[in-house]
């Protein structure tokens, strides 16, 4: 009677295929060969993120600004920053395009707590001081709240893109749009999101 070797594959990239072959009538071997997957591991370490509302690997020269500042916001090993140390006067050419939310929990709601002048577009000064489940939601506001959500969830900075006709500067609300939103840390939750809008 022949016996059969099984063969444990090893904790690595390395994984053994082992296929039958008959030698004669009777007598049954198998033999193993080896193929190295590392490089199909490694294309899959780089599919696309499936977050919701993840970053791009690279962000519009705006958005980034706004992400840098917030990075510098940081405390220590802090991994987002206090939103009391936030000044939105310190970034006055994209005052206009910013936005902070509040955010509620039990049950979890946003509240616009500032809107900057060219992202008011059709939601108006009305929209100001109210939660997002209040108003009629217009551009470049479309699935805040999802984003919002997303955002409390991953604990991290998430992106959102619209698609739009032609642009037209100053005319943010009627064309495409990127935003993103970044946590910050407020009575030992997060308390508050920084957003800023910019027109594609």
């Amino acid at each position: 009677m022949t016996q059969i070797k099984t063969i444990e594959p090893p904790v690595s990239d390395i994984v053994y295929l082992i296929r039958p072959t008959v030698i004669g009538r009777d007598d049954l071997v198998r033999t193993v060969e080896c193929t190295n997957l590392g490089a199909g591991m490694e294309n899959m370490s780089k599919a696309p993120s499936t977050t919701p509302f993840s970053q791009p690997e690279k962000l519009a020269p705006g958005l980034a600004h706004v992400h840098a500042y917030w990075e510098d916001l940081k405390r220590g090993a802090a991994n987002m920053p206090f939103a009391d140390d936030v000044n939105i006067a310190t970034m006055p050419d994209m005052a206009g395009r910013l936005m902070l939310i509040e955010v509620f929990d039990k049950p979890v709601r946003f509240r616009l707590a500032m809107l900057g002048e060219q992202i008011k577009g059709r939601n108006g000064d009305g929209a100001v001081g109210k939660f997002l489940d209040e108003i009629e939601v217009h551009a470049p506001l479309q699935y805040l709240s999802s984003q919002s959500s997303a955002t409390i969830e991953s604990r991290a900075p998430t992106h959102y893109r619209h698609g739009g006709g032609r642009h037209r500067e100053h005319i943010l609300p009627l064309d495409g749009y990127a935003r993103i939103l970044l946590p910050l840390w407020g009575n030992g939750r997060i308390a508050m999101l920084l957003g800023a809008v910019i027109p594609e």
